[in-house]
C-alpha cells in the first residue's frame, strides 16, 4: 500500500466534542456542533508485552491499568474503567446507561457477547413519544430531555454477570479507585468544560440536581479544577459492598425511579418493578468471514455488528487492498456499500426478542455479492433495502444521537474486552440521581410506530430494548482461534462507518492500529456523503460531486480505541486523536 496516501497527522483542526449528526437528526442539532477548537493532538501507537487498556479519559485508563498490573483480568479492569468514566466522562456513559460487551476467553477460545442494553418500562407503548394527535414532537428536545426517555439502566447488570462468570479480583475491590476519586475530586477536562459551555444538552441548564452539579454558581465547570461527587461515591460504595441488588432493588433504585417520575420536564414511566426485573443477557455473537479473517460483533438489538459485517461483505467483492485509502475510488465504494447496508439496517434490525430479524439472510455471501453489483460509477442516491419473504417492516424513524464511549482491554492471559457503553445523547436525559446521569435511550426507538399501516420493527414496546449502532468488534484468524484485533468507537449511527473503515485499515491496507484510527473519515448513512473537515478526505468533495454525491465537508468526531495482538503476543494500541482518550500498557 502507498503510505503517502495516508493523512494520519495532517489534520488542520482537532474537534474535541466527539459528536456528529445521525441520518435523522433535526436541523437544530447542527447548530450545536462546535467548530474545531485547538491544534492537532497527534498520538503514537503504544506497545506493550503483557496487557493493555484503551479508554476515553486518562483517569479511566489508569484505573484499568492499575488492576491489570496487580494481576486482574480484562473483566475486572472493565468494571473499574466504566465506573471511572461515570465520574470523569459523565456526558458519554455511566452506570445510568447501558452497554454491549464482547468478552474473549483466551483459554477456552470462546467469544461471549453480553447485552446490557436498557429496557423500556413495561407500561411503555408505541405512543410513548406521540402527542394527542398521534404525531411525534416537533422539537426533538421534548423527547430527549426528562424522565420519559429513560430506560432501565443495564451496564451494571452486564458487568456483574461478566464478573460472576469470569472475574478474578473481588467485586468490591474494583470500585476503590473511583470511590476515592469521587470523594477527593477529579480534574475536569477541557472537553467537559467545552461541552458544558456550548450547552450541548440544554436540559442540563434547567433540571436539578444536574444544573447545580455541572453549572455551580451558574458557570460551567472549568477545566483543571477538582470536582467532587460524594453522592456517586455513596452509590458506588453500596454497589461495591452489596452487589447490583443495591442498584436495582435497593435505595439507588428508589432514587432513580423518583427522579424519573418527578422530572421537571416530561416525567417518565419507569417503576421499581422495571428496575427489579432487569436482566442482562448472554447472546450469540454475529460473525462472518472477511478475506482471511473472522470478524465478530454484537447481534440485535445492536445494528452495529450486522451492518459493519454487511459493509465488509459488500466490499469483499472489490480489490480494496489495491486502492489508496483516501482515493475517490475508495470513498465512492465505501459510501455506496454503507448506503446499501444502512438501507437494510433501517428496515430490518431491532430487538430480536420482539422482532424476527433476518440475520442469516443479511449476512449471506451471495446476497452481499448481489448487493455489491448495485454499485456503479454514480451515487445510488437512496439505496433500497433487500426484500425477504415473511419480513415486512417499515423504515425506522429514530433520532439517534452521537455520543457514547468505547473500552478496549487485553489482559496478561490474552483475555479481552471490547465494550461500547452509552447514556445516548450528550449528558443523556439530563435527569440525575445519586450523582450520575440517566440515559435517554428510549429515543433510540422509532418515534413513529408504523408507516402507512406497516409496523416499524424498532417501534416502542413494553420491556423492549431499543436498537443501537454500538459496534464493539473483535477480529480473529480464519479458524477463529486466535484473537487479532479489538476495536470500537462512539459516534451515534456513524459508529458503524468509523469501525468499518478502521477495519479496512488494519485488514486491507496493513496499517497499525494507530494509523488505521488516524485515517480521515467519510460516512454515508444512506443520505449524504460526509467528508472529514481538515483532512485529505475533504479534498475529494468536487470529485465526488461529479459522481452525483451530495457530498459535504463536516466534523466527524469518532473516539476509536483499538488493540492489536501480534503473533508473538506483543500488543499495539491506538487511541483516537479526535478525543482525549489514552492507551496504557504495562507499567515500567
Amino acid at each position: 500500500m502507498k503510505r503517502n496516501a495516508l493523512a494520519v497527522l495532517l489534520f488542520t483542526s482537532f474537534v474535541i466534542t466527539g459528536c456528529g449528526n445521525d441520518v435523522s437528526e433535526p436541523a437544530e442539532r447542527d447548530k450545536r456542533e462546535p467548530e474545531a477548537a485547538t491544534g492537532v493532538v497527534a498520538k503514537q501507537a503504544v506497545v506493550s508485552e503483557n496487557y493493555m487498556v484503551a479508554a476515553a479519559t486518562p483517569q479511566a485508563s489508569a484505573a484499568g491499568q492499575a488492576l491489570l498490573a496487580e494481576g486482574a483480568n480484562a473483566i475486572d479492569a472493565a468494571v473499574a474503567v466504566q465506573t471511572m468514566l461515570t465520574l470523569t466522562e459523565p456526558q458519554s456513559s455511566g452506570i445510568g446507561g447501558g452497554a454491549f460487551i464482547l468478552y474473549w476467553d483466551n483459554k477456552a477460545k470462546q467469544l461471549y457477547t453480553i447485552d446490557a442494553r436498557e429496557k423500556a418500562p413495561a407500561s411503555a407503548g408505541p405512543d410513548l413519544f406521540l402527542d394527542e394527535n398521534g404525531q411525534p414532537p416537533e422539537n426533538f428536545w421534548d423527547a430527549v430531555v426528562g424522565g420519559r426517555s429513560v430506560g432501565a439502566p443495564g451496564v451494571l447488570k452486564g458487568l456483574e454477570l461478566a464478573h460472576q462468570r469470569w472475574g478474578k479480583k473481588s467485586w468490591e475491590s474494583l470500585f476503590t479507585s473511583t470511590i476515592n476519586a469521587a470523594e477527593q475530586g477529579f480534574e475536569v477536562s477541557p472537553r467537559l468544560q467545552l461541552l458544558l459551555e456550548m450547552e450541548l444538552n440544554p436540559g442540563l441548564t434547567k433540571l436539578e440536581p444536574g444544573k447545580s452539579y455541572f453549572y455551580p454558581n451558574g458557570q460551567a465547570l472549568q477545566a483543571g479544577t477538582l470536582k467532587k461527587n460524594p453522592e456517586l461515591a455513596w452509590a458506588l460504595r453500596q454497589v461495591a459492598t452489596q452487589g447490583t441488588e443495591a442498584f436495582y432493588r435497593g435505595p439507588i433504585a428508589e432514587k432513580i425511579v423518583e427522579a424519573v417520575n418527578t422530572s421537571q420536564q416530561s416525567p417518565g414511566l419507569l417503576t421499581l418493578e422495571d428496575m427489579a426485573n432487569y436482566e442482562a443477557v448472554v447472546r450469540e455473537p454475529v460473525c462472518s468471514a472477511y478475506r482471511a479473517y473472522q470478524v465478530c460483533g454484537m447481534g440485535p438489538p445492536s445494528s452495529g455488528g450486522l451492518t459493519v459485517l454487511q459493509i465488509l461483505g459488500i466490499l469483499e467483492n472489490y480489490p480494496v487492498a489495491d486502492w489508496q485509502p483516501n482515493s475517490v475510488t475508495t470513498a465512492h465504494h465505501f459510501s455506496q456499500a454503507s448506503r446499501l447496508a444502512f438501507a437494510d439496517r433501517n428496515r430490518y434490525i431491532a430487538d430480536s426478542d420482539f422482532v424476527n430479524v433476518p440475520v442469516t439472510r443479511l449476512l449471506d455471501k451471495s446476497y452481499l455479492a448481489q448487493r455489491s453489483r448495485l454499485i456503479g460509477n454514480r451515487d445510488l442516491k437512496e439505496a433500497l433495502p433487500g426484500t425477504f419473504a415473511n419480513f415486512v417492516y417499515a423504515d425506522d424513524q429514530s433520532p439517534e444521537f452521537p455520543n457514547t464511549s468505547h473500552i478496549s482491554i487485553v489482559d496478561a492471559e490474552g483475555n479481552a474486552v471490547s465494550m461500547t457503553t452509552s447514556i445516548e445523547m450528550g449528558f443523556g436525559s439530563a435527569v440525575m440521581a445519586s450523582g450520575f446521569l440517566l440515559n435517554n435511550q428510549l429515543t433510540d426507538f422509532s418515534l413513529v410506530p408504523e408507516v402507512d399501516g406497516v409496523p416499524v420493527a424498532n417501534r416502542v414496546q413494553g420491556s423492549k430494548r431499543p436498537r443501537s449502532s454500538m459496534s464493539p468488534t473483535m477480529v480473529f484468524d480464519t479458524e477463529g482461534d486466535d484473537l487479532i484485533h479489538v476495536i470500537g468507537s462512539p459516534g451515534g449511527a456513524r459508529i458503524i462507518n468509523y469501525v468499518a473503515q478502521t477495519l479496512l485499515g488494519v485488514l486491507d491496507w496493513d496499517l497499525n492500529m494507530q494509523e488505521a484510527i488516524d485515517l480521515p473519515h467519510l460516512t454515508n448513512l444512506n443520505n449524504y456523503t460526509a467528508l472529514e473537515k481538515g483532512t485529505e478526505m475533504a479534498e475529494l468533495l468536487e470529485a465526488l460531486k461529479k459522481k452525483g454525491h451530495d457530498a459535504r465537508v463536516t466534523d466527524l468526531n469518532s473516539g476509536l480505541h483499538g488493540i492489536t495482538i501480534k503473533e508473538n503476543g506483543q500488543l499495539i494500541g491506538g487511541a483516537d486523536p479526535r478525543r482525549e482518550g489514552v492507551v496504557l500498557g504495562e507499567r515500567p
